[in-house]
């Protein structure tokens, strides 16, 4: 498989107008500053024409490679597909709306190269979006900033470059596209830059988002978080949560049993152990410890049984 300088990776969903204009202004960008281009389009299970579109496209440019999903999966399983397909040094994703300016690309490559960074996110610095969505977008990068610890002002930009050793190292899934960076980070590509990139106006159609991203969007990254932290060694979440619950439940009912003995040896007044609400409480304590040990004991035995010597390999070197 021949080998080539960059890969754009562009989702799609209902874009059928804006496709031919976009891979327009691509190649004009590309062609024009020499670079070896190849532009992988995932219609992600559109309703309109947008497959006939990247088809027809296709024949024209051999540049272009067209992949469809029977149905709508989402942007993170485009993209996956996307990352899997990649044969380019340096991997740009972008939407296909044509809010992303493909005259960004040089800027993204040089960064990129130059800088000797795994990734490179865009910075919408100036937006042409609604306060309906530029004010929640502002509380969604904040709170990820301050969970994930990468000093990014956009973590939700479309508008990224990557080293191809990152794409095919990563695993995105879900909702996870809004995260990459952090999935990068946690799989070793700390080296994470970012530029300010054009935001234009929407052209063509209508958005595909809404409301409900930003508040799923903060589950998923409770969720990525947790995956990342804990998906080698679950059992220093799961054990350590659930030692504390069995051996605090342990202490109280020995204390309660205590108390009772005490007072009966002294013929003080004393409560039966099982009239006491504490002794239940005690007892949740128990059950709850022991079942967080045992299914993070569980989840340390699959993952023993799944690894795959492959995970740890990103790079090697050979003499001939």
């Amino acid at each position: 498989m021949n080998s080539k300088d960059l890969s754009i990776i562009i989702p799609v969903y209902n874009e059928e107008e804006s496709i031919p204009e976009l891979l327009e202004w691509i190649f004009r960008v590309v062609d024009t500053h020499n670079i070896s281009t190849e532009v992988i389009m995932i219609d992600d299970g559109s309703t309109d024409s947008s497959w006939q579109v990247i088809g027809e496209a296709s024949t024209k440019e051999s540049r272009i490679i067209g992949l469809r999903f029977n149905r709508n999966h989402g942007k993170s399983a485009a993209l996956q597909t996307g990352f899997d397909k990649a044969i380019g040094e340096t991997v740009i994703t972008m939407d296909a709306d044509m809010q992303d300016s493909p005259d960004e690309i040089p800027g993204l490559i040089s960064q990129l190269v130059d800088n000797d960074l795994h990734v490179v996110s865009g910075w919408k610095k100036k937006r042409h979006d609604p306060a309906s969505k530029t004010i929640p977008s502002k509380l969604f990068n904040w709170v990820t900033r301050r969970v994930s610890g990468i000093k990014l002002h956009d973590f939700n930009c479309g508008l990224k470059a990557y080293k191809n050793t990152v794409v095919k190292n990563i695993h995105v899934y879900g909702e996870m596209h809004r995260y990459i960076p952090l999935i990068a980070k946690w799989n070793g590509f700390d080296k994470i830059g970012e530029k300010v990139v054009e935001h234009r106006a929407r052209k063509y159609g209508t958005t595909k988002y809404g409301m409900k991203r930003f508040i799923t969007g903060f589950l998923d990254l409770l969720s990525v978080t947790f995956v990342s932290r804990f998906k080698k060694n679950p059992m220093h979440f799961f054990g350590v949560f659930g030692s504390l619950s069995f051996f605090g439940g342990f202490a109280i009912t020995v204390w309660i049993i205590s108390v009772k003995l005490y007072r009966q040896f002294h013929h003080l007044p004393r409560r039966d152990v099982v009239d006491q609400p504490l002794f239940f409480l005690a007892l949740v304590a128990l059950i709850v410890g022991m079942q967080l040990f045992l299914a993070g004991f569980l989840a340390e035995m699959m993952i023993q049984i799944n690894q795959k010597k492959g995970d740890y390999l990103i790079s090697e070197s050979t003499d001939e």
